[in-house]
């Protein structure tokens, strides 16, 4: 029997294991969830530092928010938009998309990454969505050279930004900084797209696209700093409104209990803004649902915050792009434009007011130091400093003419906050003469 097309994987696997009879995006979901990539985002920063509080979430809570979101997103897609449940027929799917949107993401957030794509930017830059596509096709060990090997369809699914990045790049004028504390991420932005290194995968997961549907797929446009996709799957239009919904709600939870915005904050840049929409459940619910939100009664915030989230999910539509052909290229889910422009006001409302923080700041940037000087290190001397296994990889990539760099890049991005601190606490606090198991870690 022939697998269909976008079920295939790149190793082909015969595993006859007694009365198994999962999906093969069922058996993607569980190389996920059991992946040691994934448990590490137990310990990664999602946007309050680890260690700060108890209560609110790491990495990997919000990518189990998500991905509940996200099959909430295509169950009410399914009962309104019956002519596209072909395309909904797996929750597993969306599932696994879901759960491993962040698991590229390396240490202290957004710090880790500028640090990580300044120490890289001769070899190939860094971003945490290119991480994750090399993290699920390449590195991850359920494999010994195809990574968790997972379906055509899910790794397409993963892809927010399909091009390579040599597609993507505009060299800046910016001069190379003299010290790691000069850094600035303005000027560092890293190529939203997949590594050169990977981009013989990036092919092969296009490959049954037509060559137009291809063309227009990876086609981009000018930002400020690089070129920037236009296009994603339908696969991926969900789990991105499933982030960008956990994102803006779930993480204005998190600031409003541990009181970092206030309810006036909250009356002047959301609720009086949002007053004003053509929307009438909009302005009627953002308008009075503040008093629930920073309410000492824990059970009312909790029911402002599934107000809002059901508000958004509610509001998802399916809208067709008759340029495509492939039908998962086609469709895509769409908030409608009131929400979209709802969505937008909480995320910089927690952009504003928990991101650029200072002290949210301090610690980014605290970060944002260890990495380019752990980096700075493993460069100097990889064959002394990197733990075995990897040195044996940099060897080998050596020996193959490949990117030695990337080697590095791959081993500090899969590090969790503490990991990372006690390592950097090794290697220079002259205070420090414990020796940690280097290769337990990652």
């Amino acid at each position: 029997m022939t697998t269909p097309v976008w079920q295939e994987r790149r190793l082909g696997e015969d595993k006859h294991r007694r009365d198994d009879h999962r999906s093969p995006y069922q058996r993607d979901r569980a190389r996920i969830l059991h992946s040691a990539a994934f448990r590490r985002l137990q310990a990664k920063t999602q946007v309050l530092g680890v260690g700060m509080n108890d209560f609110y979430r790491t990495r990997l809570t919000h990518s189990l928010e998500v991905s509940q979101i996200g099959t909430g997103i295509a169950a009410q897609l399914k009962q309104k938009f019956p002519q596209h449940r072909h395309l909904l027929g797996s929750m597993s799917l969306l599932e696994s998309l879901c759960l491993a949107h962040d698991i590229g993401h390396p240490p202290f957030g957004h710090g880790g990454e500028i640090a990580l794509n300044y120490m890289m930017r001769l070899h190939g830059g860094f971003e945490g969505n290119g991480q994750t596509f090399r993290i699920l096709t390449r590195l991850e060990p359920y494999t010994l050279d195809y990574g968790m090997n997972l379906c055509r369809r899910t790794l397409l699914g993963i892809l927010k930004y399909p091009a390579p990045y040599s597609q993507l790049h505009i060299p800046g004028d910016t001069a190379a900084i003299t010290n790691h504390r000069q850094l600035k991420p303005a000027q560092w932005p890293p190529v939203k797209g997949i590594f050169d290194d990977d981009r013989d995968i990036l092919d092969w997961v296009l490959e049954p696209l037509s060559l137009d549907d291809k063309m227009l797929f990876q086609s981009h446009y000018d930002t400020q700093s690089h070129h920037r996709t236009r296009f994603i799957s339908f696969d991926c239009s969900i789990m991105e409104l499933a982030d960008d919904i956990a994102y803006a709600v779930h993480d204005l939870e998190d600031a409003i209990v541990m009181g970092i915005v206030s309810a006036g904050r909250w009356q002047q840049d959301v609720a009086q803004v949002l007053a004003l929409s053509q929307d009438a459940w909009i302005s009627k619910e953002f308008a009075a649902i503040g008093d629930k939100l920073f309410s000492h009664q824990h059970h009312l915030r909790k029911d402002a915050i599934g107000t809002l989230v059901n508000g958004f999910v509610t509001a998802i539509s399916v809208v067709e792009n008759t340029e495509f052909n492939e039908p998962l290229l086609r469709c895509n889910a769409c908030l409608a434009p009131a929400f979209a422009e709802a969505l937008q006001v909480l995320k910089l409302f927690v952009f504003k007011y928990v991101i650029r923080k200072p002290e949210i700041q301090m610690l980014e940037y605290k970060g944002q130091q260890l990495v380019m000087e752990l980096f700075e290190a493993f460069a100097s001397d990889p064959e002394r400093l990197l733990p075995l296994n990897t040195q044996e990889r940099w060897r080998e990539g050596q020996e193959a003419g490949l990117n030695g760099h990337r080697v590095i890049a791959d081993y500090i991005s899969g590090m969790t906050d503490e990991f990372a601190g006690r390592l950097h606490q090794q290697l220079f606090s002259p205070k420090s003469g414990v020796i940690i198991d280097l290769s337990r870690e990652l």
